[in-house]
């Protein structure tokens, strides 16, 4: 995904030099083949480049140390001035979300996370997976179509607005960094901390179709933990249900930052009675001497004691994401129920025209309603949650009118709420047709972007092998 920064550089080379064409919006490395330059600036223009591409990987210190000789002084100046642009930039904040492969995706998902994942990709960097090892931790006995339902699904997200000029697609088991990350917090983490987990429970009690009692299900807010703290966002797209998930990955960020960050900034502090209390730095060869015992001796008592009094600060590796919470309306299935693909009751993005009619023909109403003559409640009516999404402000207005008058039927309603409905869909259909046409372009995207996670997953595991000690 590039950074905002891209446009204005963009913008920087076409004033600065102006026989350069250039994609602008296209990743840089597949870009740098593409150029038409001259001699003289050809090498400096693909170093910038390369350069764009490592910033956005949120890897800096090539900019910063860049050789201005050993390019021409009539470049040199431009690319200080762009490189100076870059760093004067700050950085967008990262979010992180993903959804389990289980095909093609329904109404619910659209209204519970698509539609916001499109809104936050032009406000964070945003990083989106397919979550196919959570899938397996309750559907581990069927793996036939995961490769299918992947596709299904992220050609949805495609159709739905998601941009992988804008956003990061990847695929969750393509980066063994995240199994390994999960074994590491699994080192650290209680196991009290994981069964308190309020979906674990719930899951439990609900699921009696297969065995869940596996030490896979119990770990998985701890899957999802590493998932999350891998990319350091600073935010986590969720529901109210999802909450209990984000405080866990916090818990655990904050416990092996401790565990294992670097305690800095010691001072010492008398307790005997000719100073009670008073607060002494020390001696630089002695405060280096208490940081190396701190690092090697320590308890976590100890270390979460002196960080608690303010006799040390520590370098924390994972930053703690916050709950970015959203706002998603209720969207009842043709029963009645939450839609659901388990529920059968679901009206999927692809379904074609008459099938959302047909659909919604059948879907219930406002129960108390016996005859076409009674006077209706919309607000405990499913299809009138639906208008209240899809329709325009007018026919929300004339349903919650005529309803309650029985001046409109649940026929003549249910089949405004169709038009309105299939009008939303038409052009998510028209979208997704390129992809059915290339099934081929899916998996490149996801490709593409799982080299991009790639980079970043590497960059953090190298940071956490070294805070463990785990490199030679």
């Amino acid at each position: 995904m590039l950074p905002l920064w891209f446009g204005e550089l963009a913008r920087f080379f076409d004033a600065h030099t102006p026989h350069v064409q250039h994609a602008g919006s296209c990743r840089p490395r597949q870009h740098v083949a593409t150029l038409q330059r001259g001699p003289a600036t050809a090498q400096p223009f693909a170093f910038i480049l390369e350069l764009c591409y490592d910033a956005a990987l949120m890897n800096l210190r090539r900019l910063e140390s860049w050789d201005a000789c050993s390019v021409a002084p009539a470049t040199s100046r431009w690319m200080s001035e762009a490189i100076s642009l870059i760093l004067a930039t700050p950085p967008r904040p990262r979010i992180l979300s993903g959804m389990r492969p289980t095909g093609k995706l329904h109404l619910g998902n659209l209204v519970g996370a698509l539609q916001n994942w499109v809104k936050l990709q032009d406000e964070y960097e945003s990083y989106h997976f397919v979550a196919d090892w959570h899938m397996l931790t309750t559907g581990y006995e069927n793996t036939l179509d995961l490769r299918q339902d992947t596709w299904e699904m992220v050609a949805d997200w495609l159709a739905c607005g998601l941009d992988p000029k804008k956003a990061t697609f990847f695929v969750q088991s393509r980066l063994p960094e995240h199994a390994e990350l999960h074994l590491l917090f699994s080192m650290v983490t209680p196991l009290g901390w994981l069964e308190r987990v309020p979906t674990y429970k719930e899951q439990l009690d609900n699921i009696k179709d297969h065995d869940i009692n596996t030490y896979g299900f119990l770990g998985y807010p701890l899957l999802q933990a590493a998932d999350i703290l891998m990319y350091k966002a600073n935010a986590v797209p969720v529901g109210e249900d999802q909450v209990p998930h984000v405080e866990l990955t916090r818990e655990v960020a904050r416990r092996f930052n401790l565990v294992f960050g670097k305690l800095e900034e010691v001072a010492s502090v008398l307790t005997g009675p000719e100073a009670p209390g008073v607060v002494l730095n020390v001696p630089h060869p002695l405060k280096e001497l208490v940081t190396e015992h701190f690092q090697v001796e320590p308890s976590l008592q100890q270390r979460a004691e002196f960080l608690n009094k303010g006799l040390a600060k520590l370098r924390l590796i994972f930053p703690e994401p916050e709950a970015l919470l959203t706002s998603a309306a209720r969207l009842p299935g043709t029963d009645g129920r939450k839609m659901s693909k388990s529920y059968g009751n679901a009206i999927f993005l692809t379904d074609a025209p008459e099938v959302v009619s047909k659909k919604l023909a059948t879907m219930v109403t406002d129960p108390a309603r016996k005859r076409r003559s009674d006077p209706g409640n919309p607000d405990v009516c499913p299809v009138f949650d639906l208008h209240k999404i899809f329709s325009a402000q007018e026919t929300i207005d004339r349903v919650n009118r005529e309803c309650r008058t029985a001046e409109i039927g649940c026929v003549d309603c249910k089949k405004l709420a169709a038009g309105h409905l299939n009008a939303y869909l038409t052009p998510i259909h028209e979208r997704r047709k390129p992809y059915e046409e290339n099934p081929q372009r899916v998996w490149e995207i996801l490709e593409d972007g799982t080299k991009r996670a790639r980079k970043v997953a590497q960059q953090t595991m190298a940071e956490v092998r070294k805070a463990v000690h785990l490199t030679p």
